[in-house]
């Protein structure tokens, strides 16, 4: 990609010069109604030239600074979610050892024992007599 760069920008710089050297004609130009310049036409295209590369410069420099404005933003709102997670985790932690000191104080008795005594007694009958 760099040599097609480098390509077109030697093209483009090639065929100036050699307008340049073809058109060395004075030209008028006006700029305002009372305003009024003669120059040779290869000035003006080198004028006109330069004026754009410094318009598209500075509109490069002004989309760069709005990209590294929205990124630095995005960038502080991706540590506030990285806070809020830590947070929400800090608070899981808590929780499951709440929940584990809570469940270690349940009685371990055995469940199925104490509930056959007391809802179904059962009663040994002897078929043998």
């Amino acid at each position: 990609m760099r040599q097609i760069n480098f390509s077109l920008i030697f093209i483009f710089g090639l065929g100036t010069v050699f307008f340049t050297l073809e058109n060395t004609n004075p030209t008028t130009v006006n700029v305002l109604p009372w305003m009024h310049y003669t120059l040779p036409l290869a000035a003006l295209l080198l004028l006109s030239a330069g004026i754009g590369a410094v318009a598209a410069w500075l509109f490069a420099s002004w989309s760069g600074m709005l990209n590294t404005v929205e990124r630095l933003g995005k960038a502080t709102d991706l540590e506030a979610q990285q806070v809020r997670i830590q947070e929400l985790e800090t608070d899981l932690d808590r929780y499951r050892s709440t929940v584990q000191t809570q469940l270690g104080l349940l009685p371990s008795g055995n469940s199925d024992s104490a509930s056959t005594t007391s809802a179904n007694p059962t009663v040994d009958i002897d078929t043998n007599s």
